[in-house]
This record gives structure tokens, sequence and C-alpha cells, in this order.
């Protein structure tokens, strides 16, 4: 297996220039090689599944599980090098065989939680303060509605990466069919974008209004300005959120889109599209992606008649202090730092309340 030092060296990026950087890879990269997929041993099974029977029995409760409370010698090495190839290279990861089949809703996301917290802090995803969010279709929710969020609809959701450096999810139940996972590397997108139109490239990286569908930080407006492509400190980190750009516009207040930015748009949607990377979800599958990095959609699902067989992805949101150097811009989307003074990711607003929910909401 390729590991995170072993794949293509970085360079220092720079506006205008082809990105060289582990992370910008193709379908045909992922292909070629699986290292991305990591089957957990039978003796990491075993690590694990210990540590969450002794946290229950212990009654220890979500938020309150820390590192130090346990101790894995082979699958907790595993998941540091797991770490370093989602921030420093591919910038995705996919963990096979949590055997959530034997574990009831709490035993899932203890096992969760804690293959989560080798990677990242978890930071809250909406407006209700969820530090363990739900993907699962809630009936009756639609992105036509402003109010609402793609998780919460079984509809095709637009390529977008989340408010947070890593965006990951447990495949709890699969959808009866559909609900694949679309994944497109942002930085070979932007490539490809220079050479097919190095003026729409241009146009992505100046500041841009987004929709912030009513999740406001104290003291912001319901919009926030980012560009998609910024450039900062030798690294590019692209910030998707087409949805979001085109619904900032039932803001009257806002410029009306530019010929040039909805051809930018357009180009975009389509390389996201066409370079993207198909998998399905299976039982116990974690997948982790670095949002600054990749770009993700889902198709239409169609879900199960029973509700106990209906599909629902537990979902982390994931800093990670000391990351990759952002701008200032993400602030601004943010609204607060972490302890390292960098933007920690996330969405709190006036009355936030952190909570662990182990059932969709």
């Amino acid at each position: 297996m390729a590991t995170a030092t072993e794949l293509t060296t970085r360079k220092p990026a720079k506006p205008q220039e082809p990105v060289i950087d582990p992370a910008a890879w193709t379908k045909d990269d992922l292909d070629r090689d699986q290292g991305w997929v990591h089957p957990l041993t039978e003796g990491q099974v075993k690590e694990l599944d210990d540590t969450v029977r002794r946290l229950e029995k212990d009654g220890v409760e979500l938020m309150d599980i820390t590192p130090d409370m346990y101790d894995m010698p082979t699958l907790s090495p595993r998941l540091a090098e797991i770490k370093a190839d989602i921030i420093e290279g591919r910038g995705l990861a996919v963990i096979r065989g949590v055997p959530v089949v034997d574990y009831s809703r709490l035993q899932s996301a203890i096992a969760f939680w804690i293959v989560g917290q080798h990677i990242g802090e978890p930071v809250s995803q909406n407006a209700k303060g969820h530090l363990l969010g739900h993907v699962a279709d809630l009936g009756g929710t639609t992105l036509k509605n402003p109010t609402h969020r793609g998780y919460q609809t079984h509809e095709t959701l637009p390529y977008h990466c989340d408010s947070c450096d890593i965006v990951s999810l447990l495949c709890l139940h699969p959808s009866k069919s559909g609900g694949e996972s679309l994944l497109t590397s942002s930085l070979n997108l932007y490539n490809e974008m220079l050479k097919r139109a190095p003026e729409l490239a241009a146009e992505l990286s100046k500041p841009i209004y987004r929709d912030r569908r009513n999740e406001i930080p104290e003291g912001k407006d319901p919009w926030f300005i980012l560009p998609v492509f910024n450039f900062y400190e030798g690294y590019l980190s692209v910030s998707w959120q087409g949805g979001y750009i085109r619904s900032a516009q039932r803001f009257e207040e806002l410029p009306r889109h530019s010929e040039a930015l909805k051809q930018a748009i357009e180009l975009f949607t389509q390389l996201a599209n066409e370079l993207a990377y198909s998998m399905d979800f299976r039982h116990g599958d974690i997948q982790f992606l670095h949002n600054h990095v990749t770009v993700h959609s889902r198709t239409e699902f169609e879900d199960y008649p029973e509700p106990e067989r209906r599909r629902n992805l537990l979902r982390f949101w994931l800093s990670t202090p000391g990351g990759r150097p952002l701008p200032q811009a993400y602030f601004d989307r943010y609204g607060h730092l972490g302890p390292d003074d960098r933007p920690s990711g996330g969405v709190i607003i006036p009355g936030t309340k952190f909570s662990t929910p182990l059932y969709p909401e």
C-alpha cells in the first residue's frame, strides 16, 4: 500500500498554475491503487469491540469519552497512519469492517466516536448542535426548502464540501437502491479547469456570496463570502457549495451573478461529475473525506419499507487542529476559531447546545 510519504510530493501551490499534490488524484488512480481502503484485521476488530463494550458497561457518556480511556495497541497506530493520509496525502480513506450488524445503536456510536477521535475533534454540524449527526431521509424534506438540509432528504445531492476539515460517515444501514457516494478531487478539478478555461478558474478565486440556509451565527448576515479556490501559505484549499452559491441569489440586496461567474459555476459542476469516483456503502464502512481537497455528492436513493432497515449513516464533522492552513475568509463562514487560532469549522448559532442523538431528528 502506498503511504502518504510515497505519494506525489506536494509543491507550493500558486494561482493559475497546475497544483502538484498527492490529493490531486484521478478516478483511475483510485481504481489502480486501493491503498485508501483499510479493512480491519481480526485483532483490530477485537481491540475496538473490547473497548466499546467496556465503555458501555462503565456507563461513560459519548461526549465524555477521551483517548486516555482506552488502549488499542494495533488499531491506534494504524489510525494514525490513516489520519496522515487523509490530511497530508490523498485526502480520503475508507475503513471497512466495523461490526455494526452485531451492535446496538449506542455501541455503533461508541465505536464511531473512538475511531473518529483518532482523526479529529467533533464540531457542531447544524443549528441543533449535533456532534453526532445522521444522514437519513426524514420524510417530506426537500432541497427546494431553504430550511432543509440535503442529508435530511433522499434526493440527489449537488456536489459540495462541508464546513469543517473532515467529514466522516459510518454506514449503519445501506439503502435498498441508489445512494452511491461520488467523490472528486477538487485539486484535480482545478487543474482540469485551468486547461479548459483558465479565466473561469480565476473567476472562482474571487470572493463569492454563499447562503447560510438560515443557520446564522451571532452577529453574522444570513450569507457569507468565500472564494471557491483559496491559495494560502503554499496550499490550495477548495470550498465548493454550488447549491448555497446559487441560493444566495434569493437575497435581493446581493449582486447578481455575472455571466462569467455563471459559466464558472456550470463548468465546476460539469467537471465534478466528469471526474468523479463512485463507491457504495457497506454495513460497517467508515468514509473520511478531507473537505479542503475533495468535493462529494450522492445519488438519489430508495429506502426499504421497514423502518429498521431504512438508510442511515452516522456522521461526524471533524476539526484537525494544526492541519492545513486556512485564510481568514474561512473565519467568516465558521464565525469562531479553534484553540490554535485556526478556523475550526462547524455551525454555532445563539443558543446552540451540543448533543449526540442516536436516532435521526
